[in-house]
C-alpha cells in the first residue's frame, strides 16, 4: 500500500509496465538525464527511447524540459530542441538564469521542477503511469500527489554513480526506481557496422569501408557551466 492506495502488481520482466494498454506519460528534465547519462559514459537516442516507452504501453505524452539562455545569439540546445519538437515530443523551454559564482565564473542555472509538476499534474486524469526522469528531491512531493490520484510513478535516475544522482528521499517515494544504466541499452545512441561484401574469386581484398557516422538524434550540447539541481 502508498498510503490509501493498492499498489499495482509489477511484472519481473517489465518493471515499467504491467498492461499493455497502460496509458502513461515520460517527464523528462533534460540536464539532469544529460548529466546522468554522460557520467555513465553514454549518449541518449531520443528516437529509441520514445519507440522503447511506446512498446510498454499506450503513451499520452512525451515531454522534454530544457532551461535555454536567452542572451546567446545562438544557443548550443537549439538543434536539439528543435528536433524534439518535429519527432514525437512536447517540449517546454524557460530562460536560464546567468550569474557569476565566488570565484568569479561565469554559470547558467535554471529549474524546470514547476514546469513539469504542472505538466504532470494536469495530465494525471488521463493516465494510469507517469514516468519521471529525474533525480531531484524537490519532485517528492509531487510523486506523492500523483500516487493519491491512484497514479503509479517511475522514477529513472542512478545510483551507480559516485554520489548517485538521485535523492533518496524520490527514491524512496516511487513505486518503481529504474536505473538508467539497466535501461541504456534501449536507448542508447547506437552505430550500425555495415555487412562486409564477398570479393569476387582472385580479386584482392581491399581494405573494409569505414562504418557510418552514428545515427542520430543529437546529442545535448548542454553548456559545461550549467548548474544541475541538486
Amino acid at each position: 500500500m502508498v498510503g490509501n492506495r493498492p499498489l499495482n502488481r509489477i511484472s519481473k520482466a517489465n518493471p515499467l509496465s504491467d498492461e499493455r494498454s497502460e496509458r502513461l506519460a515520460v517527464f523528462i528534465d533534460g540536464a539532469n538525464l544529460y548529466a546522468a547519462s554522460r557520467t555513465l559514459g553514454f549518449d541518449v537516442d531520443y528516437k529509441n527511447l520514445l519507440s522503447h516507452f511506446r512498446k510498454q504501453g499506450y503513451l499520452v505524452r512525451a515531454y522534454y524540459y530544457t532551461a535555454l539562455l536567452e542572451t546567446d545569439e545562438y544557443s548550443p540546445l537549439r538543434p536539439l530542441v528543435d528536433w524534439l519538437g518535429y519527432n514525437g515530443y512536447a517540449v517546454v523551454t524557460k530562460p536560464a538564469k546567468e550569474f557569476t559564482d565566488a570565484t568569479g565564473r561565469r554559470r547558467v542555472k535554471g529549474s524546470v521542477d514547476i514546469e513539469m509538476a504542472v505538466d504532470v499534474l494536469d495530465l494525471a486524469p488521463h493516465l494510469d503511469h507517469v514516468v519521471l526522469f529525474s533525480g531531484d528531491g524537490d519532485l517528492r512531493r509531487l510523486v506523492e500527489s500523483v500516487q493519491r490520484r491512484g497514479l503509479r510513478v517511475s522514477v529513472v535516475s542512478t545510483i551507480r554513480t559516485q554520489p548517485a544522482m538521485i535523492a533518496d528521499e524520490l527514491r524512496r517515494q516511487a513505486d518503481v526506481f529504474m536505473d538508467l544504466a539497466d535501461l541504456a541499452e534501449h536507448i542508447t545512441r547506437r552505430q550500425v557496422e555495415p555487412r562486409p561484401r564477398s570479393a569476387p574469386a582472385g580479386a584482392s581484398r581491399a581494405a573494409p569501408p569505414s562504418p557510418p557516422p552514428p545515427r542520430a538524434t543529437p546529442a545535448e550540447p548542454f553548456r559545461e557551466n550549467l548548474e544541475l539541481p541538486e
